[in-house]
């Protein structure tokens, strides 16, 4: 590799990221597969903008059917988006579907890669998506995972023009496109090069596409028929892409299978030319290499494998990793090859390694018993078995053979800090458009194993090495083994409920914050201290609580404090929670955070941040008393509810048919609600009475996207739900009709009540809407004609219809106060005065 060090590109090439949770077992069929893919010396990578941008079907028929090395690099996690499973929004939505990502991965056989661009949301303009995720940034990151994946061909999803539909889309693709030149380029981001080389692809390529009323395929187009049939997996690629989509889950995206034949187009880009094949021009066999002798030796290997004794194939399989680790001068495919190799021999083995704690939570300082499973389902010895953990090395076994289950514990302290499984991406403060990584050689990895566990064995006399991840294992009575990540946390944790206070609510309701702390380690009642730093701007100052601490492991202890308590006099803008511990001879402050999301789909996740609360000063009238909320896909806005003042009713599917409707103020429907909930639409008529007899229905936007059109009627009027939105959060709000109560009651409403909006303004409007509706807010964003679609309302017998795209459920938890107050105002439509 001349002047280019290998150690790095050696660790970047094992994809450390797609071990599974499950252990996975490998049939003959699967075996041969491998077998297959030893020959084909090709990889090809996929790029996109978003977790389910990519083309599942393809990346399916690349792998498995054309057998080359391939990859999907999405520029981000999505964090930008819906949640359709959950509440979760942001860089938590950013971990759930990177976990989504990994699982599809596993069903297609890709590899999955991120740069460090941050999902903000929507956007219209190629220029908006470079300039917030500061594109020279992200491109030394698509520079550096195509320098480490080597590709030989580069395909889009899209275009990099307006036909992407998404700014982040067309994005992805022109920064593809400059990448394919900058990566073979020695003058572009030179301080690469301690951990790759220059690389360049054969050539670039657009995947056209036929999606609704966009067409972008042509038939002189080059072309491959990707839904054959293979029959050692038993499916087509049609079925393996529509299991992967679907691992979607929080879009919504699962999908039925496809069969028989399904074309891909391809569009040429930049670099050499294509006419019979993606790989003209490449050869990707062991003549690449200058050793075609090793094609007749795969070739024969393959002949000779028997599936009821895939054992025997053991001793050609290691003669051949010798032989690649003697006479293949390239570095790169000898160590992807020898990878492959030593997986296949494994598979044949039936040999099985594992490393489970006795616990998932780790704590510095405490000791984990870990335990090693062994097991050689063959009768080929595996000899000289022994562990390395950190400086330690120690036997395990002397041969294992013959089905025999071997076992050994040991106890290992820990000695890592709670960012050893921090997501990487989460540890340092993030830009405002992207995240910071301090370790360039994380960069482009989906996530880390906590694998520095390391088993040496010898077959044939041929010593290996293998990575164990560390995993915690358990029986669920229902679902069985379960394995689950390991994570070491902070001795005590902590969170504050609520996320946001109400300081100035007409009529006033009182403020309470509740601190929950949690230790993970056994200790005494000690007495300590609770600290709260008041940030107002820059300006903190600090409040001081003495209280006796019970500190049991493992139980969640809760503190509860009128808000008033903390300060007299300036509010604070946040309030930074702190538990402070004697230890010897000092106290130990603690103020994280941690998040847990665990869903059965994915491995659980956590991360850590920063607990604080956000207090909002500015004056909230509120009429009403009590609030009915359908939920949807999940929102926090039942939440914001409870802070305002107001007492919630669940309507959920039960509740909602035998409700006295009549009892309540208003009922709101959760985001998506009319989407997720078919049967919403079998309620219609007891709604509109309510809302005829003089309550007040809002509902917040719908979708008209994959998760289908809405199929229920919404409103007593028609009206139509399209994807207009208005991206631009700080985008002019003009309003329309000043007079109308949803703008002057409880709460005058201004131009500063849009102030401060975060990610953007509103999604999926309404459209085509009755002439009874009213239209209170225009908005557009830069260059685009105003639309008036964000905030329609109809009066309706006594009672008020509201449909709204305004992204409240973004704003409330965020703190923003405008939001709470035009919330109030929706509310309070059927409301008298009474101030």
């Amino acid at each position: 590799m001349s002047k280019y060090l290998r150690a790095f590109v050696f660790g970047a090439l094992l994809p450390i990221s797609l071990l599974a949770q499950q252990p996975v077992s490998k049939s003959s069929a699967d075996i041969l597969q491998g077998l297959q893919k030893l020959k084909v010396l090709g990889s090809v990578l996929y790029v996109a903008a978003h977790p389910d941008d990519e083309n599942t079907r393809l990346l399916a028929y690349l792998a498995n059917e054309k057998k080359y090395r391939t990859g999907y690099l999405s520029l981000t996690r999505g964090d930008g988006g819906q949640n359709l499973i959950g509440d979760e929004q942001g860089v938590s939505l950013g971990l759930i579907r990177t976990q989504e990502l990994l699982a599809a991965r596993r069903i297609d056989g890709a590899e999955q890669f991120f740069t460090r661009a941050f999902d903000f949301g929507f956007s219209k303009s190629t220029d908006e998506a470079l300039r917030i995720w500061n594109k020279e940034k992200i491109l030394a990151d698509v520079v550096f995972v195509i320098r480490r994946f080597k590709p030989d061909v580069i395909i889009t999803r899209f275009p990099p023009d307006s036909r992407a539909g998404h700014g982040h889309h067309s994005a992805s693709a022109a920064l593809a496109i400059e990448a394919f030149k900058a990566a073979g380029d020695p003058n572009r981001f030179p301080e690469q090069f301690v951990m790759t080389e220059p690389w360049k692809p054969k050539r670039i390529l657009w995947n056209t596409y036929n999606f609704g009323s966009i067409n972008t395929q042509l038939e002189d187009q080059y072309k491959i028929d990707v839904g054959i049939f293979n029959p050692l997996l038993g499916k087509g690629y049609g079925e393996i892409s529509a299991e992967s989509r679907s691992q979607h889950k929080s879009q919504g995206f699962g999908v039925p299978a496809q069969r028989g034949h399904q074309y891909e187009y391809f569009s040429h880009t930049d670099g050499d030319p294509l006419s019979k094949d993606l790989f003209d021009g490449v050869t990707a066999d062991w003549s690449r290499v200058n050793e075609n002798q090793l094609n007749a030796s795969i070739d024969s290997l393959i002949q000779q494998f028997n599936p009821i004794n895939p054992a025997a194939s053991v001793p050609s399989l290691v003669r051949l990793y010798n032989r690649i680790e003697l006479a293949v001068r390239d570095y790169y495919w000898k160590a992807k090859k020898k990878a492959e190799i030593q997986q296949l021999i494994n598979a044949c083995l039936g040999f099985y390694v594992e490393a489970v704690a006795n616990q998932q939570v780790a704590v510095t300082g405490d000791s984990l018993q870990i335990s090693f499973n062994v097991i050689n389902a063959s009768n080929v010895p595996v000899k000289d078995l022994s562990l390395e953990l950190e400086d330690t090395s120690f036997q395990f076994a002397p041969v294992a053979a013959g089905n025999e289950y071997l076992s050994k514990k040991i106890s290992r302290r820990i000695v890592e800090d709670f960012n050893k499984t921090q997501p990487y991406w989460l540890r340092e403060q993030m830009d405002s458009g992207s995240f910071t990584v301090k370790t360039p050689s994380l960069i482009g990895n989906p996530e880390l194993q906590w694998d520095e566990i390391e088993l040496r064995y010898k077959v044939e006399n041929t010593e290996f090495r293998q990575r164990i991840p560390l995993q915690y294992k358990f029986t669920d009575p229902v679902k069985g083994e379960i394995y689950q990540p390991v994570m070491v946390v902070s001795p005590v944790v902590l969170g504050l409920q609520p996320g946001v206070v109400l300081q100035n609510l007409v009529p006033k309701n009182p403020q309470y914050l509740q601190l929950i702390y949690k230790s993970y380690q056994q200790r005494d009642t000690v007495k300590g201290r609770l600290l709260f730093d008041l940030m107002e701007g820059e300006k903190n100052t600090q409040k001081s609580l003495s209280y006796t601490l019970p500190l049991p492991k493992n139980t969640m202890q809760l503190v509860t404090l009128p808000l008033d308590t903390l300060f007299k006099g300036k509010v604070p803008d946040r309030i930074y929670p702190w538990v402070e511990i004697p230890e010897t001879n000092r106290r130990v402050r603690y103020n994280n955070g941690l998040k847990m999301i665990q869903y059965d789909h994915i491995p659980n996740m956590h991360y850590f941040l920063p607990t604080s609360v956000t207090v909002v000063k500015e004056e909230i009238r509120v009429a009403g008393k009590t609030v009915g909320y359908i939920p949807g896909s999940g929102d926090a806005i039942p939440e914001a509810l409870k802070q305002m003042g107001y007492s919630v009713v669940v309507l959920d599917e039960a509740t909602l048919g035998s409700y006295d409707l009549k009892k309540l103020d208003a009922i709101i429907t959760g985001v998506r609600a009319y989407n997720v909930m078919e049967s919403l639409g079998n309620h219609y008529t007891k709604l509109m009475a309510y809302v005829e007899g003089g309550g007040n229905l809002i509902v917040q936007y719908n979708t008209s996207n994959q998760l289908g059109t809405v199929k229920s009627k919404i409103g007593p009027y028609p009206f139509s739900i399209v994807r207009n939105r208005i991206t631009d959060e700080n985008a002019p709000v003009t309003f329309i009709n000043p007079t109308h109560p949803v703008l002057n009651f409880p709460n005058k409403i201004t131009q500063a009540d849009f102030e401060g909006w975060k990610q953007e303004r509103s999604i999926y409007h309404a459209a085509n809407f009755d002439s009874r509706f009213e239209t209170i807010l225009s908005m557009s964003d830069p260059d685009e004609k105003p639309d008036d679609g964000s905030l329609i309302i109809a009066k309706y017998g006594k009672g008020y219809f509201t449909y709204t795209g305004l992204v409240f459920f973004r704003q409330l938890p965020a703190g923003v106060p405008g939001s709470y107050r035009l919330l109030a105002n929706l509310i309070g439509l059927n409301q008298k005065k009474q101030f």
